[in-house]
């Protein structure tokens, strides 16, 4: 039977430290971390696994500085206006999940034309955190089950799962967090219930092909019982 992974969701930690300890400008960091992150989406995809999730932009990172955030913005709009096409070019279908609130009508227009030419690939695919939170996106759920006239008891654990963002996309199989951070943040609330969790020390820009190989075998030694 094969072990590989079906999603493996990356927590982006360590980006603006990693810029510090190289005296360098935040953004430059932010920077390196993007190119950091496609690499990883690339190796990833190309190693089996048809799932990745990354969090981007949480909800509370609105809370940084106005300049940092303004900066995160102008690298995601270039990103998704010119960047974009070595994913696509690796057959790799991109998805945004989150909330729209707060975010510029240029950047929404971004989003659903990089999801409109991604839309037929199937190599892959990348579900990008973007303006998500975990807890957010429960709470969305549940007012869609009320929104759609559900009963009490038709709110079951598949009328949510139904109703969250993209409900394609499967429960998260390992977790993994860069910068030696031990927690959760809020990311996959919902899908990381019976997750695997795997918390490495080098900072996000650090990150290889190789980890991404590492990674993997480590998934495939755990033993995974779901409360059995």
């Amino acid at each position: 039977m094969d072990s590989t992974p079906q999603h493996i969701g990356f927590i982006v930690d360590g980006n603006r430290r990693w810029a510090k300890e190289h005296g360098i400008p935040t953004y430059e960091g932010h920077l390196a971390g993007y190119n950091t992150l496609k690499d990883t989406v690339i190796a990833t995809i190309d190693a089996g696994v048809p799932f990745v999730s990354i969090y981007a932009f949480s909800t509370e990172n609105w809370k940084r500085g106005e300049g940092e955030v303004g900066n995160l913005m102008k690298l995601a709009h270039r990103v998704m206006r010119n960047d974009i096409g070595e994913l696509l070019n690796h057959g790799i279908r991109v998805k945004f999940i989150g909330t729209r609130e707060g975010l510029s009508e240029q950047i929404c227009k971004d989003m659903d034309e990089t999801e409109e030419r991604s839309k037929d690939l199937t190599n892959g695919t990348v579900a990008v955190c973007f303006n998500y939170g975990g807890q957010r996106e429960i709470v969305d759920a549940a007012r869609k089950c009320f929104e759609d006239g559900l009963t009490a008891e038709e709110i079951t654990e598949e009328a949510i799962a139904k109703r969250l963002y993209f409900p394609e996309l499967p429960p998260v199989d390992i977790v993994v967090r860069t910068s030696n951070e031990q927690r959760i943040s809020n990311f996959m609330l919902w899908r990381t219930a019976y997750s695997e969790f795997m918390f490495l020390e080098k900072f996000w820009p650090d990150m290889t092909k190789q980890d991404v190989a590492d990674i993997i075998e480590e998934y495939k030694r755990r033993s995974r019982r779901f409360g059995k």
